[in-house]
């Protein structure tokens, strides 16, 4: 089933996208959900002039995000937590802590857009990825210490 996605879904794709995904899937949950639509050919040609007016709008959100990203180009972070006298950490570090963390150091990121690979549960550095936009993303270098 094509569909064409009207908000960004992780995994799947980014608005605008036209992606083919299991009937069951589109039909029970993205659909209903409104957060895609069916890819007929008059929503494609509908897409497509959309597309073709917002051109210079995505062009400029872009521009802000490589500028976003450059501004956290070499930045790294220090993240402290309550451990266990082994190193394991009570709870785990995620992108909440990684925002106030980079809050402190003035810049201002949405949590939503910070990507962890695998739970932290242990002291030791580690990456976490922030993607501004579909083309656009940085990768930040934190060190999990114990308090």
């Amino acid at each position: 089933m094509k569909l064409i996605l009207k908000e960004d879904i992780a995994n799947l794709g980014y608005k605008d996208d036209v992606v083919d995904v299991k009937s069951g899937y589109g039909r029970n949950y993205l659909i209903p959900q409104k957060k895609a639509v069916i890819a007929t050919p008059s929503a494609l040609k509908q897409l497509a002039e959309d597309q073709k007016q917002r051109a210079h709008k995505l062009a400029q959100i872009k521009a802000d995000a490589e500028a976003a990203a450059a501004a956290l180009e070499g930045v790294t972070l220090t993240i402290g937590a309550k451990t266990s006298s082994t190193g394991t950490i009570f709870g785990s570090v995620n992108n909440i802590q990684i925002a106030e963390a980079l809050e402190k150091l003035g810049h201002n990121v949405d949590r939503k857009l910070i990507y962890i690979k695998d739970s932290i549960k242990e002291v030791g550095s580690y990456k976490a990825t922030i993607k501004f936009h579909k083309e656009v993303s940085v990768e930040i270098p934190f060190e999990v210490v114990s308090e």
